[in-house]
């Protein structure tokens, strides 16, 4: 790693790692950390005030390699918090062939190195494959960090669309959801969710949706150490929380994820046909927020 170089008044820094370019936000409270190489890629979501690391890494550490459009997911690096755009599970798609976890994760994306010097981490990707293009800004405020999100349909057709945050964050015997009791109600029977584990112990998996939502809030907590992860999101404009879980069951792994989306599918093809995800008129676009709490 070459020494990291910070500008100070509005809190950004760039470094070096395993051979990526990293850009950072960093206040007193948080820091996180973005490689736009690897599809500007979340490594790391800390609270400065504990230390406490919100994006999981696989055990062995933390290994930062490119992917290939195309590639499956499961050959990825496994770290931290990626975008899905336009489809979750691969499909097909008038006539497009959408990879595994979408378009966006495994290429490279822009940075903005003016907004960047004002304290903006603003990226953008326009996707190989479907006629849309993509930016995500990222703000520091507080304990906030403050995301705003911008899809630009440039086709003279109307395009469909998926999208999900994928948050990959640690999971263990101290780790508790805290959702609200609409996305509980929509949730009855899963009572897996309530401790993150399976009946036995047994090694699982398991991937399920709330949706429609009023109300988009969810929280992850370490009931050990206090730390909190807030979501909060404008459920009109994505109806949908997604959650992810795998205690053993999928490559070994442990980890949790909540994901705000817009539609309770995987495939962009079955949200279609099922009347859920988006859509963009003919050169049009599309913003929204989303916000982390980071704290107690």
């Amino acid at each position: 790693m070459t020494p990291e170089s910070q500008t100070r008044a509005t809190g950004t820094f760039r470094r070096s790692e395993q051979g990526f370019e990293v850009f950072g936000l960093r206040n007193e409270t948080v820091e996180l950390a973005v490689v736009p190489a690897l599809g500007a890629k979340v490594i790391s979501l800390r609270n400065l005030v504990t230390e406490h690391e919100w994006m999981w890494h696989q055990p062995a550490g933390m290994k930062l390699f490119r992917n290939q459009l195309g590639d499956d997911f499961a050959a990825s690096t496994m770290t931290g918090w990626d975008e899905c755009l336009p489809t979750i599970a691969p499909c097909d798609w008038k006539g497009r062939k959408l990879p595994d976890h979408g378009e966006v994760w495994s290429v490279p994306w822009e940075i903005d190195l003016e907004a960047f010097a004002h304290g903006i981490l603003k990226t953008s990707v326009s996707l190989p494959v479907s006629p849309f293009h993509f930016e995500r800004a990222i703000q520091l405020q507080g304990n906030e960090v403050q995301l705003a999100y911008r899809l630009e349909n440039r086709s003279h057709e109307s395009e469909y669309f998926l999208w999900a945050m994928h948050p990959l964050l640690p999971v263990n015997e101290n780790i508790r959801l805290d959702l609200t009791e609409e996305t509980k109600n929509l949730l009855v029977g899963e009572k897996w969710i309530d401790g993150l584990r399976f009946i036995a112990e047994k090694p699982g998996c398991k991937k399920i949706y709330a949706s429609p939502l009023r109300e988009g809030r969810a929280s992850i907590l370490n009931t050990a150490t206090g730390d909190r992860l807030g979501f909060e999101w404008a459920a009109t404009c994505n109806n949908t929380l997604g959650l992810w879980l795998t205690r053993g069951g999928w490559n070994g792994y442990h980890h949790v994820a909540l994901e705000p989306a817009n539609g309770a599918a995987d495939s962009l093809a079955e949200a279609v046909k099922a009347g859920h995800g988006g859509m963009l008129a003919p050169k049009t676009m599309r913003s929204w927020q989303v916000r982390l709490r980071v704290g107690f």
